[in-house]
């Protein structure tokens, strides 16, 4: 789930930067501190998104940067257990797919791409049902829930567990394809 979220915290401006403009320092800085980092309570953060306030700088003896508190906005992604997400099907291995779901993949075991028996054919790099025919591969779009989240903290955003074995959800064709057989 995509929110804003209201943050606050101190920035270290450095001497060199004082000639600047504070507020473009401080989103410089806040943009590398923040942006792509995550945190299991809030999720990734994409973009700091508005600097609301910057303190009066503070000097601590013995270096020369100044210290302003200051209240940012940042757009954050975490993923939700049951959240259902659209993506693009990124990678075909042997034991499923991953799907990029914005910032983040998330994974697709083979025992949760469908109700049928999956086998993998590596020299087409797809999955493929045996009784259905169905099958998937890089660049496909896909409806999935996720199942099970796994979130570390620092840039790597963790692990998400996804499952297309539901009514609506799959391959967008395959949803279709399904809702056309249920008019008939």
């Amino acid at each position: 789930m995509y929110r804003i979220i209201t943050v606050y915290d101190t920035v270290r401006v450095i001497p060199s930067r004082f000639a600047e403009p504070l507020e473009e320092v401080v989103l410089d800085v806040l943009r590398k501190d923040y942006e792509g980092l995550t945190d299991k309570d809030v999720g990734t953060v994409l973009v700091i998104t508005d600097v609301k306030e910057i303190g009066p700088g503070r000097i601590i003896m013995g270096d020369g940067a100044s210290y302003h508190n200051v209240t940012f906005e940042a757009l954050v992604y975490k993923p939700e257990v049951n959240e259902v997400v659209l993506g693009e099907v990124v990678e075909i291995v042997e034991f499923g797919g991953f799907v990029r779901l914005g910032p983040i993949d998330g994974l697709v075991h083979v025992s949760q791409v469908m109700d049928d028996f999956v086998a993998y054919d590596r020299k087409k790099g797809s999955l493929h049902g045996k009784e259905s025919k169905q099958a998937l591969k890089e660049g496909d779009r896909v409806r999935a829930r996720i199942v099970t989240v796994s979130v570390r903290g620092g840039t790597r955003g963790g692990k998400v567990g996804l499952t297309m074995r539901q009514p609506g959800l799959g391959k967008l064709e395959w949803i279709k394809e399904a809702q056309k057989g249920g008019k008939d």
